[in-house]
């Protein structure tokens, strides 16, 4: 930690350096835990530019986290974890255009209630609004609609933090291949500090949600199903073989609320999370579990229905329940109705089990198996990382297992094995932020193709030291070895902790800055320091430290460079707070 005392004594003080030692971070489902180094909560683009800049002198990587609803161990780290919920005001309001900028770390539920005082809202949300604006963009967030893509695709300008301290502005007409790649950017190309976003005016949306057998779902899947509302998104039940259908439409009726019973609310939630902790040591009972359950919230018949009239902003949104692993990919929605038709048939154990080789003796899942849709063929330009089909509707195929009181569900590996093999069979691609475990790394280099090239030529000139790498880009992606990336992260332990089954992560840093460092590999968040660090009276070295020749290293880089060229827009003036 001395080194980090040094480097900071050599920065401008009057700059704060909000570090605490302390902090223990969880993901949002208790899957992952780790130790940051440091836990930083910026409050200024420069305080931002402080932590790069330090960290870059100090060797050191980062990683942004919101709410860490990610339950993988994509927010993991054991060096530097920033978070940017102070970082979260409005900067401008564009009323005739229907835009909000933005500052990266304000979460949707915050944009969407300052937008709501302009009589505006996002267009678009997925499950829930707690994510942070530039998260729920870099880790392909999206909701169910055949009129939208990704949550990014409503994006119009970006401003990122490179690793360099330089502060980039990206969009369509500028830096168009940054654009591209910080669209989903998964945390690896820098801090996202600015989004401006495109909105459109507050309305109410009327929604339905009806009971029906399965088949019917798969009869009306390429006429009616996803095009009669603007959204609509399926919860299928695979032992009753049944389905929940819930769709919306824009509308000017006034609010109604959704009919409460005594069911849906506490004593339904705890009587079901009883259930399924019990089915952890009685799997069989699953299937009795999900007809009585469901059978009491949605009602035992097919053709119940409920409807409520709501805000858009709050409409689209769902109680995601408990601690839980999702494993989601996407698919051509053309192919739906025989993925969902082998995958039952495996579940259900019947002849032939859907051609899955993978045994189902005396496994049980939880349900429901999430269903929605997307279509981002129109959008432009598309995100290299958008794993929504190029060529017409796509279609998301979500297989959820909770967590009761944070137990694992045994059925875990087997069944997540056995799904993953299905998405791969049929061309599909995962979704980043879920908890997807059994594909190579190859697999999704093929399925990408050039479009993972590019993004990552553009990640490597934006972070050539690595800075923002960690572990689950090695494993999702091959990135991040020692000898390109010396900055990059490494999984060197996960270990049970608690509470429940959660996991512990510990990394350590590339043995190329090891070796740097003085031969032998550190294990990030080791030192033993006091609760916080400040900054010092600014000292005046008689020689140039080591980070000071990295610092000319990237100045030289950023020189040399021609791809940011004119990005820079740290003091440009955003005007009034809102535009008439």
């Amino acid at each position: 930690m001395a080194d980090i005392q040094q480097e900071l004594d050599k920065i401008d003080p009057s700059i704060p350096f909000r570090a605490t030692t302390s902090h223990v971070h969880y993901t949002w489902a208790k899957t992952f835990s780790c130790k940051p180094e440091l836990y930083l909560q910026p409050r200024t683009i420069e305080e931002i530019r402080k932590i790069v800049n330090l960290a870059r002198r100090c060797r050191r990587r980062v990683v942004v986290v919101g709410c860490g609803h990610s339950p993988s161990i994509l927010t993991c780290t054991s060096s530097w974890m920033v978070n940017l919920d102070h970082y979260n005001a409005v900067l401008k309001v564009d009323k005739r255009k229907k835009t909000i900028l933005a500052e990266g770390g304000i979460r949707l539920r915050q944009l969407n209630d300052e937008a709501n005082k302009v009589g505006l809202t996002i267009p678009n949300l997925g499950s829930i609004d707690d994510q942070s604006i530039a998260g729920a963009i870099a880790t392909a967030t999206h909701g169910s609609s055949m009129k939208h893509g990704l949550l990014s695709e409503h994006v119009k300008s970006l401003r990122i933090m490179l690793s360099n301290g330089q502060a980039v502005r990206c969009s369509p007409e500028q830096n168009q291949e940054l654009f591209r790649a910080a669209l989903v950017s998964l945390g690896a190309l820098g801090i996202i500090t600015e989004v401006e976003y495109q909105m459109v005016d507050s309305c109410n949306i009327e929604w339905t949600q009806t009971l029906k057998p399965l088949g019917t779902i798969l009869d009306t899947w390429d006429t009616t199903l996803w095009t009669s509302k603007e959204f609509t998104r399926v919860w299928w039940m695979p032992y009753m073989k049944r389905a929940i259908v819930w769709s919306a439409d824009r509308t000017s009726k006034p609010l109604r609320p959704p009919q409460e019973n005594f069911y849906g609310g506490s004593v339904g939630y705890h009587i079901y999370h009883n259930l399924l902790w019990l089915s952890n040591h009685m799997p069989f009972i699953l299937p009795l579990v999900e007809w009585f359950v469901f059978g009491m919230q949605y009602g035992f018949s097919t053709g119940m229905t409920t409807s409520a009239v709501e805000p858009l902003r709050n409409g689209l949104l769902m109680n995601c329940l408990y601690s839980q692993f999702v494993n989601e990919w996407a698919l051509p929605l053309s192919k739906g109705p025989e993925a969902i038709t082998r995958l039952s048939a495996w579940i259900n154990r019947e002849p032939g089990a859907g051609g899955i080789p993978f045994s189902n003796k005396g496994l049980y899942v939880h349900c429901p198996i999430e269903v929605r849709v997307s279509d981002g063929s129109t959008s432009h330009p598309r995100p290299y990382l958008d794993n929504t089909c190029a060529d017409g509707p796509t279609l998301y195929l979500n297989a959820t297992l909770y967590r009761a009181y944070l137990q694992d569900p045994p059925c875990k590996d087997r069944y997540y094995e056995a799904f993953e093999w299905l998405m791969r069979e049929m061309g599909a691609k995962p979704h980043y932020a879920k908890n997807w475990q059994f594909t190579p790394s190859s697999y999704v280099e093929q399925t990408f193709g050039n479009d993972l090239k590019q993004w990552i030529k553009v990640r490597n000139e934006a972070d050539p030291d690595g800075m923002f790498l960690g572990e689950w880009h090695k494993q999702a992606f091959g990135l991040g070895d020692s000898k390109s990336f010396p900055l990059a992260e490494r999984q060197i332990s996960l270990d049970k902790g608690r509470p429940g089954n959660c996991l512990f992560w510990r990394g350590v840093l590339s043995e190329e800055n090891a070796s740097a460092r003085g031969g032998s590999a550190r294990v990030c968040g080791s030192a033993n320091i006091g609760k916080s660090i400040s900054a010092k009276k600014l000292a005046s070295p008689t020689a140039s430290s080591s980070g000071e020749s990295f610092d000319m290293m990237h100045e030289a880089e950023t020189e040399k460079s021609t791809m940011f060229n004119g990005s820079e827009y740290d003091d440009e003036d955003h005007g009034d707070l809102t535009d008439r």
